[in-house]
């Protein structure tokens, strides 16, 4: 078994779930491929990055992810109020993900509510002021 551990431009196949503190299960590959990366790619959050600094092939271990190493804090500021007329005949309803065109590509946002003039819109990560648990389980480092 390799004794190489995962650090700065390794290539890391893994297993990953990510959950919420009450269980829930927001994404996993346990029952699929696994996931095959370098760190340091961008391909990952660096605070997931940095949890997993360190580990070896075989570890199988739950890593909780705070908020600020995660997917940031809740930005209030990031709620945006927009017209209604924006959205032209568009069924809305509260939760539904809409993709935006802005100059450096697509932006999702979340509506949280509207009316016949408003539509409040949060362009937050969904997974903002969340801690995850990032469970892992190492199969090979490169």
């Amino acid at each position: 078994m390799s004794e190489l551990t995962i650090e700065q431009g390794r290539k890391v196949t893994m297993h990953f779930a990510i959950k919420l503190t009450d269980g829930q299960i927001v994404d996993s590959n346990f029952e699929g491929s696994p996931v095959e990366f370098e760190v340091g790619d961008g391909n990952i959050p660096e605070g997931f990055e940095a949890a997993l600094t360190g580990l070896k092939v075989g570890d199988h271990l739950d890593l909780t992810i705070d908020p600020e190493r995660g997917f940031g804090q809740h930005n209030p500021s990031n709620i945006q109020t927009m017209k209604r007329s924006d959205f032209k005949d568009m069924e809305l309803e509260p939760g539904l993900v809409i993709s935006f065109q802005e100059p450096g590509g697509e932006l999702p946002g979340v509506i949280v509510e509207f009316d016949d003039e408003r539509v409040e819109v949060d362009f937050n990560h969904p997974l903002a002021g969340k801690t995850i648990l990032f469970e892992v389980q190492v199969l090979n480092i490169q």
